[in-house]
């Protein structure tokens, strides 16, 4: 008799509790590279949050040793259509599951946690950054090999938010010098929020997770939106922004609860979305 075939791992494994829904990146053999299947699940299960009104916010982290060594270089095998060249095949898979994957995160209709609980390299660097709040172990650190050591540029997004963060000199050197940033480094950069000691690291994500669990429903979209207006708006226009949002938002029930928390002097509950 032939042995029973053991049961594939995950991808992703997923956990929820309070409200707070913990994503991890499950290759921790091959260091959580950003394979095609990962990706596939990763998206579902942000699908799956997405239409889950009791999720309030989101960590993802990594499995083992690291957080994301960013593509699979072993598992690039040449293309089965006629015709086709391995970047063909690569820009059609990156269009199809990578960039919808990093949109995805970025419109989640509730605030993302990245944990980033070891090295964060290639791909793995965007996909850190795509979470609204970014924490790192003291021991991790981000690379950019793309350019350096393979001749093609940082993709999922790191050529938009690096220089956002940390300003176009730095998004420079992180590209082109082959050089590791450290945790700490990078929190000096303003590329992340804060790093924390290994052990606590997960402690941190998830009372950073709470509070933010515990803001207005629609905190985290006006918090984008308004951000990413001001890359592109006149300071004339981001304060005309500003008012037509105060317009809004002030005759939102979320405003009156605030105000009435304050008079009071106690914490606001907000309704949940």
């Amino acid at each position: 008799m032939n042995a029973p075939q053991p049961t594939p791992q995950p991808c992703i494994l997923c956990e929820q509790a309070d409200g707070i829904a913990t994503l991890t990146l499950n290759l921790p053999h091959k260091l959580n590279p950003i394979a095609k299947d990962l990706q596939v699940e990763l998206r579902d299960a942000l699908e799956r949050i997405r239409d889950d009104r009791t999720v309030r916010a989101v960590i993802l982290t990594g499995a083992g040793k690291a957080f994301c060594v960013g593509a699979d270089l072993s598992a690039m095998a040449p293309p089965g259509e006629p015709g086709q060249t391995l970047g063909d095949q690569t820009a059609e898979w990156m269009q199809k599951l990578s960039n919808p994957l990093i949109e995805t995160l970025r419109t989640l209709p509730v605030p993302v946690v990245a944990a980033v609980n070891g090295p964060a390299a290639g791909a793995g660097v965007g996909l850190a950054l795509a979470a609204d709040v970014t924490i790192a172990a003291r021991s991790a650190y981000f690379y950019l090999p793309f350019l350096p050591n393979l001749g093609i540029v940082p993709d999922l997004g790191c050529t938009w938010a690096i220089p956002r963060r940390a300003g176009r000199a730095r998004a420079m050197g992180m590209a082109l010098l082959d050089e590791r940033l450290s945790a700490g480094r990078a929190v000096q950069w303003g590329l992340i929020w804060a790093c924390a000691d290994d052990e606590q690291l997960m402690d941190e994500a998830r009372a950073i997770a709470q509070r933010l669990a515990r803001l207005p429903a629609h905190a985290v979209l006006e918090a984008r939106e308004a951000f990413e207006a001001s890359e592109h708006h006149t300071l004339k226009e981001q304060l005309h922004y500003e008012s037509e949002r105060q317009r809004a938002l002030i005759d939102r029930p979320s405003f009156r609860e605030g105000v009435s928390a304050f008079l009071q002097k106690r914490p606001p509950v907000f309704e949940t979305r």
